[in-house]
């Protein structure tokens, strides 16, 4: 075995047991862990394509991102029906996976989180403990460019049915995102408790204030033929901030554990 490819093991394991991660929450700020998404962008190179098909499932891949095989003393409840999740992603004791799910490489799913069903979380994404991703709801990835930080939802959030989280777009502690929301690097929210749009940051993400509950909603455009129209855009829009009321209503996947 070669250095590169005895590298690439290493940080591949220590991605599936939580010792190393894409990105960390460093003094309350997010830091992305470039060199271990570019050890991940190596696995693609180093691989060659390989038949790792198991049963009525065909699984045709490089060699060096198999799907991952669990056993009950990882902890964690995989519901069958047809998930999978790849080698390189690390599921926390204590999480629940519904069927069919997908978890890619990089990604990080912390305790207490539930994965619904026909849910898909990207490669590299952060999710954090307590997390509720309904079902149909996308997470997306961001691989490339390895510096990219990606997408991030924090602890206590819960991600309504068929929303799409893209772009690197983090959703701070304890918002909840309404059913059918979807928010990218350019979709400005408007924050219906201030009267103001939350736009891109410095880094060019969007950023979801802490305990915010966003809705989908719109805005009318404001020149030209469109205006002249009534013409209205997609804006996500923040309704309130949570209450002891919302917490109770999204605290549904405590009674399934």
């Amino acid at each position: 075995m070669n250095e590169e490819m005895q590298r690439f093991n290493e940080v591949i394991a220590g991605l599936e047991n939580g010792t190393i991660r894409v990105a960390e929450k460093i003094d309350g700020a997010w830091k992305v862990n470039k060199w271990v998404k570019e050890v991940i962008l190596s696995g693609f190179k180093l691989g060659k394509i390989q038949d790792m098909s198991q049963g009525q499932f065909s699984f045709i891949d490089k060699d060096t991102y198999p799907v991952r095989k669990f056993t009950a003393e990882d902890g964690v409840r995989i519901v069958p029906g047809g998930s999978s999740i790849r080698r390189g992603a690390f599921v926390a004791p204590g999480a629940i996976v519904m069927p069919p799910s997908y978890i890619n490489v990089g990604a990080y799913v912390d305790t207490g989180s539930m994965v619904d069903s026909h849910v898909t979380i990207g490669s590299c994404a952060q999710i954090g403990k307590g997390v509720h991703v309904s079902a149909a709801a996308q997470i997306g990835g961001v691989l490339e460019p390895a510096g990219a930080m990606p997408t991030i939802i924090e602890d206590g959030a819960f991600v309504g049915g068929n929303c799409g989280i893209y772009e690197g777009t983090i959703v701070s502690e304890g918002a909840v995102i309404a059913s059918g929301v979807i928010i990218t690097s350019s979709t400005a929210i408007f924050d219906a408790t201030t009267g103001e749009f939350i736009r891109r940051n410095e880094d060019g993400r969007i950023v979801v204030p802490r305990n915010a509950v966003v809705v989908s909603g719109s805005k009318p455009v404001t020149k030209g033929v469109a205006a002249q129209a009534g013409v209205h855009l997609y804006c996500p829009v923040i309704v309130k901030y949570r209450d002891e009321k919302t917490a109770s209503s999204v605290c549904l996947e405590d009674l399934l554990r």
